[in-house]
């Protein structure tokens, strides 16, 4: 059998700081030796979990016990039109890099791109391009799974689940990663995409990819307040080609300040932009200049520009505003709460209305609200710095699920269920309904083998 790996510690948690235990840790390099040991856990009934890159935030890597197999070394890359043929523990930067060689990219833009390419599967990744080009599961067009017999399936788009099960009712949102997606008519790659590892260990896969626009019109718009921001919001969604739209709270602005002293000083709220276009000379752009009149922009301190550069200079402005916000975190000596909620479209407002007043009731200026706004998928941080405000802080994450859910919201919009949040799972579904996808784990892994502890308690 393939020898352990004597590195276990790098395997033990994740980027939510969870941390389990394990017996041994295995680095597989083909399918023969993944066979080995998926035949040999099977023998003697060893639990088994799934390491990606390590980047999830819900603990859905860690092990609770028995053995960790990574894919890491799973890392064949090829391109071609239309597609991307990937092994599961392919970087998604170097996805990225690899299709931009040929003028492609891949739609879904998950946050964290140091993420495998078997980790935004599993979980269902979203992000910010998810706004217009929806989440990873859209995109699978084909994958290699082995099961826990040691069974190699391939399935493609279009392929059918060929067994009985219980079809659920998903929330009326744009972005869901919580549970399995049970719908009528459900193909085999949609079961495995956002399954948590739980299911299969998918090994392969081939993704969609798209190519690169004429033009990409940029942009960082700053507001004087988050109401105007958020009227904004609502009139831009209908935008033709917007690629993404996200949000940044007078909080976030005021962290970002020292490292970005063009924010203007009256800026309250900020909204990101792309937007595809056929060129430069594209007609949409000269419609921006009304809509920035319209929602009351500062209008000649916002930032736009059409270059690669200007992209890469606007996507580092919004990833150091989460590196911020966990230096901080670890400098006040407590961790940071983060939501992944999301709620249908139209209860947007209400939803982040919602956020800011039970926050100023109960950490008045200890929190950031940022995100995926044009999803309805905006992240609340709560920053405790005290033992009295963790507990709060806690309290308040669970309220704020129950809000979302009575909003016909989800739980879990990107991030998945992991072993952090199986009960914020059972308010968003019924006993019956979980019970509907325990019998899809059962008839797949019977044993209960695989994945532990990840979305369904141990």
């Amino acid at each position: 059998m393939l020898a352990p790996s004597e590195n276990i510690t790098a395997y033990l948690e994740d980027s939510s700081g969870y941390r389990g235990e394990a017996e041994q840790v295995f680095l597989p390099s083909n399918l023969d030796e993944l066979g080995e040991l998926v035949r040999d856990a099977s023998t003697h009934g060893i639990p088994l979990s799934l390491a990606g890159a390590g980047t999830g935030l819900t603990g859905a890597r860690v092990p609770h016990g028995g053995w960790v197999i990574s894919l890491e070394r799973f890392r064949s890359l090829e391109i071609q039109p239309g597609r991307a043929s990937c092994g599961a523990g392919v970087i998604l930067s170097d996805l990225h890099e690899a299709a931009a060689k040929t003028k492609q990219f891949f739609g879904p833009n998950p946050t964290e791109a140091s993420a495998s390419i078997g980790g935004v599967i599993s979980t269902n990744a979203g992000g910010a391009r998810s706004f217009h080009y929806g989440s990873v599961r859209r995109h699978v067009l084909a994958l290699e799974v082995m099961l826990m017999d040691g069974r190699t399936m391939h399935v493609k788009r279009g392929d059918r689940v060929d067994f009985p099960f219980q079809a659920l009712r998903m929330p009326a949102t744009t972005k869901n990663s919580a549970g399995y997606y049970l719908k009528p008519d459900l193909e085999w790659v949609d079961l495995f995409s956002g399954s948590e590892g739980t299911l299969g260990i998918v090994t392969q896969a081939e993704l969609k990819l798209f190519p690169e626009p004429p033009a990409i019109l940029s942009g960082v718009v700053f507001f004087p307040s988050v109401d105007r921001a958020m009227r904004s919001v609502e009139a831009w969604r209908r935008i033709p080609e917007l690629r993404f739209l996200e949000f940044m709270d007078g909080h976030s602005l005021t962290l970002l300040r020292p490292r970005y002293s063009a924010i203007p000083a009256s800026a309250g709220a900020a909204l990101l932009i792309e937007q595809n276009l056929q060129s430069e000379d594209d007609g949409q752009v000269d419609l921006w200049t009304t809509r920035l009149t319209e929602g009351g922009a500062l209008e000649e301190e916002s930032w736009f520009g059409f270059t690669a550069a200007d992209r890469e200079r606007f996507r580092e402005f919004r990833h150091a505003l989460p590196t911020i916000v966990v230096d901080l975190a670890r400098r006040n000596g407590f961790p940071k709460f983060g939501t992944d909620f999301a709620v249908p479209l139209d209860r947007n407002r209400d939803l982040y209305d919602y956020y800011v007043r039970r926050c100023d009731e109960v950490l008045p200026g200890q929190y950031v609200i940022f995100g995926h706004v044009g999803d309805a998928n905006v992240h609340v941080n709560l920053l405790p710095a005290a033992p009295e405000q963790a507990y709060k802080a806690e309290d308040l994450m669970l309220d704020f699920a129950r809000y979302v859910v009575s909003l016909g919201g989800t739980v879990a919009a990107e991030h998945g269920i992991g072993k952090i949040k199986t009960d914020l799972l059972k308010l968003m579904y019924s006993p019956a309904e979980i019970d509907a996808m325990r019998d899809v784990k059962r008839r797949l892994d019977p044993e209960w083998r695989l994945g532990r502890g990840t979305i369904f308690e141990a």
